[in-house]
């Protein structure tokens, strides 16, 4: 038998979809299951997007571009420009499978074996496996539920610089938190990847997704970091398209965007049928945004007061994107999570959630929080509470 590195021995498991065999089994058994443990939005896709994919009429189903094809970029180049980067060309995106491999390629240029990224955490549970990829070390500064996950104080930072730091990771707004940065907090973070001649790779897929009359900063508003920043992009969750796998890094540093561009060229081209449907929804797309936005902001508003009205649990309400984390009056999420699964229905209905041990460094520190994606309907998301304040009357190791 071939031998197994130990980069695979070592890769982490997905704690979004590590549960996933005990769904299948149960909806084997007639159990219908609500899924809220992964950011796959019940959302339709715009139809300009559809439309362009269901009409086209390719005759060869050809290579794109390996920075990705120009008209793209030029759509790509409009909806930053009417977010105020009027300088930004298209030459400053590099078209990308899903803003997975932009961040990859983003540690893959910036980072050697050995070398460590910073990243307040819960973070976003894919990193520690883009990281374990590369051999690159997660430093983690922790926040906590009870300040609803802001960040600490920045000598905390500090602290965890050395002389192999590359950069500091950000997702803004957050998954797994929905925590949504401050400019100050921003500023004060730029401050520090100047100081220590540090990039800040800042995972801006939600940025749509702010409420509350707030909008999200990016790290690209700062004139000071030109050529320390990289922003990592998506069209996944912007317009209901996760299959699509359609994402982009974009940086005005000529020098990272021509050390990734060599990445690109060796996995030869991001998805041509994704960059038509990507080109597509950019148009005439603000109506979409704001009717989206507000379908989430009253799924986030049910949620949060319907979590926080059963006995132990407590959910600091989110800014931003369509997740929040919870705690339960449980002692490990993770054997819920499975028993919810494999041992207990409510009419034959359960709800399924991820741990968010696997969103910490030191899993223990997550051990009784789940991450809950407000994707489903107001409806849904009712009777998924139902089932789970049900659940943890009858679960035997609810905390009372």
């Amino acid at each position: 038998m071939p031998k197994i590195s130990q980069r695979a021995q070592h890769m982490p498991p997905s704690p979004v979809r590590k549960l996933v065999p005990y769904a299948i089994e149960a909806k084997k058994k007639g159990i219908k299951v609500y899924h809220l443990n992964i950011g796959q939005p019940d959302i339709k896709t715009p139809e300009t997007a559809l439309k362009a994919v269901r009409e086209n009429d390719l005759s060869v189903y050809e290579y794109a571009l390996s920075e990705g094809n120009l008209e793209y970029r030029k759509s790509l180049e409009s909806y930053y420009h009417s977010l105020g980067f009027t300088d930004l060309t298209p030459d400053n995106f590099i078209v990308t499978n899903g803003g997975s491999e932009a961040l990859n390629f983003a540690l893959a240029t910036l980072c050697d074996e050995g070398d460590e990224v910073i990243i307040p955490e819960p973070y976003y549970a894919n990193y520690n496996g883009f990281t374990s990829t590369f051999n690159v070390k997660v430093v983690a500064i922790p926040s906590t539920i009870d300040t609803g996950f802001a960040l600490p104080d920045m000598a905390d930072f500090e602290k965890k610089i050395t002389d192999r730091t590359r950069a500091i990771l950000l997702c803004n707004p957050g998954n797994p938190t929905g925590y949504l940065y401050t400019r100050e907090e921003l500023e004060k973070l730029a401050q520090i990847a100047l100081k220590h001649d540090i990039a800040i790779i800042s995972d801006e897929v939600y940025r749509e997704y702010v409420y509350d009359g707030l909008s999200a900063v990016s790290v690209l508003e700062f004139d000071s970091l030109k050529e320390h920043a990289i922003v990592i992009d998506s069209e996944s969750k912007r317009y209901s398209m996760c299959g699509a796998r359609i994402g982009t890094l974009v940086t005005r540093s000529k020098k990272i965007r021509d050390a990734a561009m060599l990445f690109a060229q060796a996995r030869l081209s991001p998805v041509l049928l994704g960059q038509i449907a990507a080109t597509a929804a950019h148009k005439n797309d603000a109506q979409y945004i704001l009717d989206v936005r507000k379908e989430y902001t009253e799924r986030r508003d049910l949620l949060v007061e319907l979590l926080n009205s059963i006995p132990g649990v407590v959910c600091p309400k989110p800014k931003g994107a369509f997740y929040c984390v919870a705690e339960l009056p449980v002692q490990d999420t993770e054997d819920f999570a499975q028993w919810l699964l494999e041992s207990y229905s409510n009419d034959s209905e359960t709800v399924m959630v991820a741990p968010a041990g696997g969103f910490y460094s030191d899993p223990a520190l997550g051990r009784k929080q789940v991450r809950i994606a407000y994707v489903l309907n107001t409806t849904d998301l009712r009777r998924s509470v139902e089932i789970l304040r049900d659940a943890l009357e009858h679960y035997p190791g609810t905390i009372r």
